[in-house]
């Protein structure tokens, strides 16, 4: 399975600044991991949350319109938020390819299902769940046939770059790797040069990747050296 880095456009407060690091992070990586956050799932309150901003996704979407550079650039949105149903419906619409949302959000495997359905018809291409380091994996084992990647956080806290590693990652990985081999697993939080190439060895294979490019000199040049890591590491077995 392909390894991806995915540069974090970690919750945008509105839709310039969006734009902003989109085409930063264009420059250099084929892909974009965008967080949304509606301030009740997570306390952090991201585009389209903001006052006024909801509007501007619903033009968006009536116009036909796609998020900056969607065309070239394949947008991973990852919604930390209690109306995954909806919003990811609308990211959809407006050029997201991969959409995934907390399984704690949902009140019932119906609800996964529905949400799955309105994404893939609004024109995701790949759709799943992203689960807290505290929830068990178990409660992946009635919805993980249905998803094309499980998001694993590997953080505590949720919404801000900087959060400290969780250790506990590297396990959770192992076992969701041994029991679906050919899942694609996603990472988020805490990536960077210390353990990337390690998770990959685990067995995942997608990595949100904020602070460890966002707050260097060069982030082009620390995306290509998170790459050399992992292939390094590979080289290695």
């Amino acid at each position: 399975m392909a390894i991806e880095i995915l540069p974090t456009n970690t919750c945008p407060p509105d839709y310039p600044e969006l734009v902003r690091r989109s085409k930063a992070f264009a420059q250099f990586s084929p892909r974009i991991h965008l967080d949304l956050s509606d301030g009740k799932f997570t306390p952090v309150t991201s585009w389209p949350y903001g006052e006024g901003q909801w509007t501007e996704l619903e033009k968006m979407e009536e116009r036909k319109e796609v998020l900056p550079l969607a065309k070239i650039s394949a947008y991973e949105v990852h919604l930390m938020v209690q109306d995954a149903l909806r919003v990811g419906t609308y990211m959809a619409r407006v050029g997201c390819r991969r959409v995934l949302a907390h399984l704690e959000a949902f009140h019932n495997a119906g609800a996964v299902k529905e949400a799955f359905s309105a994404w893939r018809a609004g024109g995701a291409e790949e759709v799943g769940l992203a689960l807290l380091i505290d929830t068990p994996l178990s409660a992946l084992d009635e919805h993980v046939s249905q998803c094309d990647e499980v998001l694993l956080m590997s953080i505590p806290t949720l919404g801000k770059q900087g959060a400290p590693f969780d250790e506990r990652i590297y396990e959770r990985v192992r076992e969701l790797h041994t029991k679906h081999p050919d899942l694609a697993i996603g990472i988020d939080g805490g990536v960077g040069q210390t353990n990337i190439a390690k998770l990959a060895e685990a067995g995942a294979t997608r990595f949100g990747v904020g602070s460890a490019i966002t707050k260097t000199e060069n982030p082009a040049a620390a995306y290509e050296a998170l790459l050399a890591s992992i292939k390094s590491g590979s080289s290695q077995e």
